[in-house]
């Protein structure tokens, strides 16, 4: 009964200070913006597969973690409906990037809303990786990703049911075309099984890798209200300011465009819930090591007290 009040009360705590922020304002797009928020992922897609083409696969996974990231902020703000599109756009957008993921964005939306709904609640799939250590979270990026298709699939309607086996079956087709183009011997067709099955590779280490980053990153550590964010601007320009995830959950209906500017004005309101980061400061890690390193040598010494030679009395 205490622990509903306390949550109660930090939720109303929460929508207090969030009502003293203005945002209406950062909802509208301009159609330099939206002309933006469209081409965004494909020149560093373009990029990667010439790379990959030259072989210089060093630059190619460069130019491949470009694309995924401005891809993954596509798709995320097209889940929001907050790409400037209708939603017949939006849902091509989410189809060819779909396919170019390698990966079914319609299921995953419906997770995602679920997410929304009940952040790191007991029905947030999405937010599982949250509750766990960062290594369970790493080596379970592939598993989480089917029970996601499969939380996606269960909580759709028929349309976006439909939308999402037809990704799929594209996905399925595309593996189909590069399998096959594998055993041919045409050069123009070997280089571009080269390229392919390259793309294939890096978007399937990717999406693996989404859980680490996108979900234990942003909300572990967290409760049911609030996730993390970042204030580093080269990390931020990066991650496509994909990391202001505190103000995506507070403001959700508003632009990736205008997330900076929403993190000025949250911070001068209440910065009390933008204290959480995604990456540690200097001050954080070096206390960590000195920490680490006290531990060490507290335990060498006290193994050591009566003065005998820890070697030799490894091997008494």
């Amino acid at each position: 009964m205490k622990a509903n009040k306390t949550h109660g009360n930090k939720e109303q705590a929460i929508k207090d200070a969030v009502s003293s922020v203005e945002w209406k304002d950062l909802h509208q797009l301009t159609r330099g913006q939206i002309a933006y928020n469209l081409i965004l992922p494909y020149p560093f897609l373009l990029l990667s597969w010439w790379f990959a083409s030259q072989s210089w696969y060093v630059l190619a996974c460069g130019a491949s973690y470009l694309f995924f990231a401005a891809a993954f902020r596509q798709a995320h703000d097209g889940y929001h409906h907050s790409l400037g599109t209708g939603k017949r756009m939006t849902t091509a957008i989410l189809l060819l990037l779909s396919v170019l993921l390698m990966t079914s964005l319609h299921s995953i939306r419906a997770t995602h809303m679920a997410h929304h709904r009940d952040p790191l609640g007991d029905s947030d799939i999405e937010g599982s990786l949250a509750k766990v250590s960062w290594w369970q979270a790493m080596l379970g990026g592939i598993t989480y990703r089917f029970d996601i298709y499969r939380q996606g699939l269960r909580l759709s309607n028929r349309r976006n049911q439909n939308l999402a086996w037809l990704e799929f079956g594209l996905i399925a087709l595309v593996i189909l075309v590069a399998l096959v183009l594998t055993t041919l011997t045409i050069s123009t067709l070997a280089m571009l099984a080269q390229v392919l099955m390259y793309h294939l590779l890096t978007m399937t280490l990717a999406n693996a890798s989404v859980g680490i980053i996108a979900v234990w990153g942003v909300h572990h550590d967290c409760d049911e209200t609030i996730a993390r964010t970042e204030r580093n601007p080269l990390v931020n320009i990066l991650t496509f300011n994909l990391l202001y995830h505190v103000e995506h959950h507070l403001f959700p209906a508003v632009p990736s465009n205008h997330l900076p500017e929403l993190a000025k004005r949250l911070d001068a309101v209440a910065p009390h819930l933008t204290d959480q980061h995604v990456l540690p400061n200097i001050s954080v890690v070096m206390d960590f090591i000195n920490n680490r390193w006290n531990k060490i040598k507290d335990s060498y010494h006290h193994s050591n007290d009566d003065g005998e030679c820890p070697i030799r009395k490894r091997f008494a």
